[in-house]
């Protein structure tokens, strides 16, 4: 059937050699700097405290739950990407094994996926950056400081940080792969600085009285601080993305992967710990600067310039490689017919799909600057998570289908490793409100309009 036309692997592999090719620059040092850049970020410096609201000191094993049914996801993403080092992470996988409606469906909920989250991490960075300037006696005109609507009882129009924030990470994009990632590497390093040194500091401040008792809402507070926290882990599959681009594809991939999401996962269940022990769990109700509550509690005012650093570097980067993802899935979709040849043109001297990098970053940096941030969160985790059972379910489908083809990496434990990512996803994804459920089909709906409408005769696969 043409709705479930397939790409054949071996066309993919040699479809991206010559002129049209990627600029190979990655390593898996920096594929595993490009997983942590995009997952820590606002996630370890506000959902550890919503978390906690629910789960209490059980937040510690809400985050490794978390982190387990990322790790299923994280072994089908690491097989695909090691068998599959071409551009577009999760649409090219499903495009080899589900078939092109499938793969188009996927790839036109991650455009949204991205774009806001690339959107409201600007609008989160951009509420750090202007605290940041305030301690220094600086302030910007109320009209400039947010959307409008945003600030209830104050004029706003327009949140200039927000939008400067993410143009300056499109530009810095649109010059090469090779520039972005020193940059990105040297965040990196700068903001997982800032943790361990939170972490260095602040264990000595815990008070073991308050992880009593250890589950005050029992297991069930533990699931919803796991479908809470989940989303903090969000990102790593953003390093598949960058696959083309990679030197040596077949190893580095999952190692970028697996040491990226295990990197973070430490971090996070160790970061929870120790604010648990210095804040008592209901302390956190509605508070969404938790670490720097804990810092108060311990006095460690001090502290707090460096933490609102390793916030504001740790957006950055999240803005840097969700806006990178985008435009990655954008240029496979293009080169595959689906979506205009504009997405798809390389720059003859940078190597980058400048074209689609300007108008994406363009269009992120103009939400940022006019859309409060609202309910932007909730949404970008939805098709996320929709993504990951779909993969999950398409290691299975090869597997069975084409059971010789070259792996040079394989996910363990197939096809239960695979059955309970789809589990894990397909649980959580219950726990999201309505209202993001209807925004999802809605707009995959209009995706539908657009694929019959004009992707699918466009098709390099079409034959009339």
């Amino acid at each position: 059937m043409s709705l479930l036309r397939k790409k054949d692997v071996r066309q993919m592999m040699a479809g991206v050699q010559g002129a049209g090719a990627l600029r190979k620059e990655l390593s898996a040092f920096d594929l595993t700097m490009l997983g942590i850049g995009a997952i820590i970020g606002t996630g370890i410096f506000v959902l550890t405290g919503t978390g906690a609201t629910v789960a209490g000191p059980g937040l510690v094993l809400s985050f490794i739950i978390g982190a387990i049914a990322c790790g299923f996801a994280a072994l089908c993403y690491a097989e695909f990407a090691a068998m599959l080092p071409v551009s577009g992470s999760t649409y090219t996988y499903a495009y080899a094994t589900l078939g092109e409606l499938v793969a188009w469906i996927i790839g036109w909920d991650l455009m949204l996926e991205y774009l806001l989250a690339s959107s409201a991490v600007s609008v989160g960075w951009s509420g750090y950056f202007q605290s940041l300037i305030a301690g220094f006696g600086l302030y910007l005109p109320d009209a400039l400081t947010a959307a409008a609507g945003a600030r209830p009882g104050v004029t706003t129009v327009f949140n200039l940080p927000a939008f400067v924030i993410a143009m300056l990470v499109t530009t810095l994009l649109a010059f090469g792969i090779k520039e972005s990632k020193r940059v990105n590497n040297i965040v990196v390093l700068i903001k997982v600085a800032v943790v361990l040194v939170f972490i260095a500091v602040a264990v000595w401040h815990v008070k073991p009285a308050n992880w009593h008792p250890a589950l005050p809402y029992g297991m069930s507070g533990v699931f919803h601080g796991a479908a809470i926290v989940f989303f903090s882990f969000l990102g790593f599959d953003a390093v598949t993305c960058a696959a083309e681009e990679v030197k040596n594809p077949d190893r580095d991939i999952p190692r970028g992967v697996l040491w990226s999401l295990g990197i973070c996962s430490v971090l996070y269940v160790v970061v929870s710990a120790i604010m648990t022990g210095i804040v008592p769990y209901m302390q956190f109700k509605g508070i969404d600067h938790p670490v720097s509550l804990a810092l108060q509690v311990a006095k460690l005012d001090w502290f707090a310039g460096f933490v609102d650093l390793g916030a504001i570097l740790g957006m950055l980067t999240v803005i840097l490689v969700m806006t990178y993802g985008q435009t990655r899935i954008l240029f496979a979709m293009s080169r595959d017919g689906l979506l205009p040849k504009i997405f798809s043109d390389v720059h003859p001297k940078y190597g980058t799909p400048y074209k689609a990098t300007w108008l994406i970053g363009t269009i992120i940096a103009l939400i940022a600057g006019f859309v409060p941030l609202g309910t932007l969160a909730e949404l970008v985790n939805i098709g996320t998570l929709a993504a990951f059972s779909l993969i999950a379910a398409a290691i299975i489908v090869l597997r069975k289908r084409e059971p010789n083809l070259p792996r040079k990496f394989h996910c363990p434990g197939v096809p239960y490793v695979p059955a309970l990512a789809i589990v894990f996803c397909v649980f959580l994804m219950s726990q999201l409100s309505w209202l993001t459920w209807v925004c999802f089909v809605v707009w995959l709906v209009i995706g539908l309009l657009v694929y019959f409408g004009y992707s699918r005769q466009r098709s390099l696969l079409h034959k009339p």
